[in-house]
């Protein structure tokens, strides 16, 4: 079965030229690739300059995508933002993994099990969105942790994984040193995400592990993307295996 995920930092929906807070145009450039899954990160709630909405309850109504799982992150004495996972499957084993480093502005990484109907039979999807810090030796850090911690350590390696997020990988070298070698790959091609007018870093990625496959992966530049949000979302079509096309019986 393909399932279309999209991987976005929203930039709690403030333009990344105009400057100008319109939650909207992110919904309208989700609702045109009509993903299956969304990973979005800098989902706001409660901050004062952004009206204090909860833009996790108004994206997945925006969307009629109705199962969340929101990990706050960075907060303030009013209100804060997050990662966020939406999707039209039903979630479960949500958890939150806290990958600050020091006194440094807090990260993490939001996850959650989505059970995907498919030829009959569930299968679940283990899905991970995270949002990476600002230097490389803190990035080399939180993958290193992010990789050791549960529950991504105890999954098995057939299990259909997907990992999606800002890395703020500035050179896209994270892929090759720290997921390539825990049996991760690159959905698509390396690809420039940053900033959305004129991108000239690859700071976003989607990779997939075990029973999945990526069919295709890219990000979208329109002129709503270019508007909406300071990064490019990306768009991945995935091929999740059934345990018969993964593992076919030998007669």
């Amino acid at each position: 079965m393909r399932i279309r995920v999209v991987c976005w930092n929203i930039h709690k929906g403030i333009g990344g030229i105009d400057r100008r807070y319109d939650l909207d145009r992110i919904i309208d450039a989700i609702l045109e690739e009509e993903p299956d899954v969304a990973l979005l990160q800098e989902v706001a709630d409660g901050m004062p300059q952004l009206r204090f909405e909860d833009q996790a309850w108004l994206l997945s109504e925006g969307l009629e995508m109705p199962h969340i799982a929101y990990g706050p992150e960075h907060r303030f004495s009013r209100g804060g933002y997050g990662n966020l996972i939406l999707s039209r499957f039903p979630l479960s084993d949500i958890h939150h993994i806290d990958l600050r480093i020091g006194n440094r502005k807090k990260r993490g990484v939001i996850s959650a099990r989505a059970h995907v109907r498919m030829e009959g039979h569930t299968r679940s999807v283990v899905f991970f969105n995270l949002h990476l810090g600002l230097a490389g030796s803190e990035r080399a850090e939180q993958l290193s942790r992010f990789l050791q911690c549960h529950p991504f350590a105890g999954l098995h390696e057939s299990t259909p994984i997907v990992l999606g997020g800002d890395l703020n990988d500035l050179w896209g070298s994270l892929g090759p040193r720290f997921l390539k070698p825990a049996g991760f790959d690159r959905a698509g091609s390396l690809s420039n995400t940053f900033p959305a007018a004129l991108p000239i870093r690859p700071l976003d990625g989607i990779f997939v592990r075990g029973d999945v496959r990526a069919a295709s992966c890219a990000p979208r530049r329109t002129a709503l993307t270019r508007a909406a949000s300071d990064h490019l979302p990306l768009l991945a079509e995935l091929e999740v295996l059934s345990p018969e096309d993964a593992y076919p019986r030998k007669d």
